[in-house]
């Protein structure tokens, strides 16, 4: 199958974008990526009139480092996320995360602010962004807003940015201190989007108690989730004291309409989504001790 005919724009500016996006209104859409896009046109699952392409504007591609934020412009491709070592340094979800997206090139061509906009409830990305209470920055006729990710995935392949917006940036806070992040997904097959996962972050202080913990869930839901019961829990628990198991259950036990379809009924979601935070949050914990045997 293919796809039906559009009109096929590639601005220059994010400023040539924005007006493309407001002139054309609801018949237009952006093209990043075009990883998730494409085989949706390909097989008339959607339609626009008019593509606008923005993968080629220079100004929305880049990583910095900006007062304790890693802001990562959204046509960047996955590859360059995972490549890059001020994301390993100071995000690490990020480059945990890459790995499991698609293959190599689906990650040479799919971009981070793509796969974030795309709002796909098992997207790797997504779920970082939410875990971490990434903001994302939308440009649009109007001027520039900044958006929680808390508040942008609002259904399945829906988020809250207006239909004359541009996703132009994502900022991930940075984590410092004694942290451990890890990322655990299962799926049929390598490359395959993920049955469930997990993306875990906690920071222990100096009696080895979590301060901090952040879980997101992926392919447990219509929308990338948040995994507030588990974090809850183990805030102010020495690590010696949790059972990584019984917060896997007691987060998903918060989980309610887990989806079913081909790949497994909601409780077998249900049984491996906990399995994979018990994974995520035990190598999470196993990466902060043993970094810091390494180097005593």
């Amino acid at each position: 199958m293919k796809a039906a005919p559009f009109a096929y724009h590639r601005p220059d500016s994010v400023t040539e974008a924005v007006q493309m996006l407001s002139e054309f209104g609801d018949d237009a859409k952006i093209l990043a990526g075009g990883q998730s896009l494409v085989p949706m046109l390909a097989m008339r699952l959607t339609h626009f009139e008019h593509l606008i392409d923005i993968s080629r504007i220079g100004e929305l591609t880049g990583i910095d480092l900006v007062d304790g934020q890693i802001v990562v412009r959204a046509a960047t491709p996955h590859a360059l996320v995972g490549l890059d070592d001020e994301v390993a340094d100071s995000v690490p979800l990020l480059t945990l995360a890459t790995p499991h997206i698609g293959h190599f090139q689906i990650r040479t061509r799919g971009t981070l602010g793509g796969a974030i906009a795309h709002a796909d409830p098992a997207a790797e990305y997504a779920a970082v962004a939410l875990a971490l209470d990434a903001q994302i920055e939308a440009v649009s006729s109007r001027g520039r807003r900044d958006i929680a990710a808390a508040d942008l995935f609002t259904g399945l392949w829906e988020t809250s940015l207006a239909a004359d917006e541009i996703l132009t940036a994502v900022r991930f806070p940075v984590w410092s201190g004694r942290c451990g992040f890890a990322v655990e997904e299962f799926a049929r097959r390598h490359g395959d989007f993920a049955i469930a996962g997990a993306t875990v972050a906690l920071e222990l202080d100096g009696d080895d108690r979590v301060t901090r913990c952040a879980i997101g869930l992926l392919g447990l839901g219509s929308t990338p989730l948040r995994g507030v019961d588990g974090e809850q829990a183990v805030v102010g628990t020495r690590v010696s004291d949790i059972s990584t198991d019984e917060i896997g259950r007691l987060t998903l036990a918060a989980v309610t309409d887990v989806p079913a379809d081909l790949q497994g009924s909601a409780s077998y979601r249900r049984r491996v989504g906990a399995a994979m935070v018990s994974r995520a949050l035990a190598s999470a914990v196993a990466q902060v001790t043993s970094e810091e045997m390494i180097h005593a």
